[in-house]
């Protein structure tokens, strides 16, 4: 389990730097810069509880279950960001978009949990 955690969590980083340094490009930022958190290392590896779930969940078309997993994920994101926010350490202020609750999740990201979700799913299933 804890091989697992530390798998989800490096591919979450990776993951999140790819798409913040990607998403530098909308401020016409072409050194690509990227940044996360150390937290986030932790948060993304909390997927390994998503594990029971993929078995459960398996005989579902998969656009429901990717959008089972993005609720969970936006669950997770919720109570971790809110953790974070009184401690004053969180890495993530959505207050200043359109689709956000209290500044915690933002749900034009939906796409992207339901990929992440699926793409957990399918390393579950092939890779460990």
């Amino acid at each position: 389990m804890i091989i697992r955690f530390l798998i989800y969590g490096a591919l979450g980083c990776l993951i999140e730097v790819l798409w913040t340094g990607l998403g530098s490009l909308k401020s016409r930022n072409f050194s690509l810069s990227s940044n996360t958190s150390l937290w986030m290392f932790f948060i993304y590896g909390l997927a390994v509880f998503l594990e029971p779930f993929f078995t459960i969940l398996a005989p579902l078309n998969f656009l429901l279950r990717g959008l089972i997993y993005a609720a969970m994920i936006y669950a997770v994101e919720f109570v971790t960001g809110s953790i974070l926010k009184r401690a004053n350490v969180c890495p993530w202020d959505y207050s200043h978009t359109r689709f956000h609750v209290k500044g915690l999740i933002r749900f034009d990201y939906l796409p992207a949990w339901v990929a992440l979700g699926l793409l957990f799913e399918q390393i579950y299933w092939y890779i460990l």
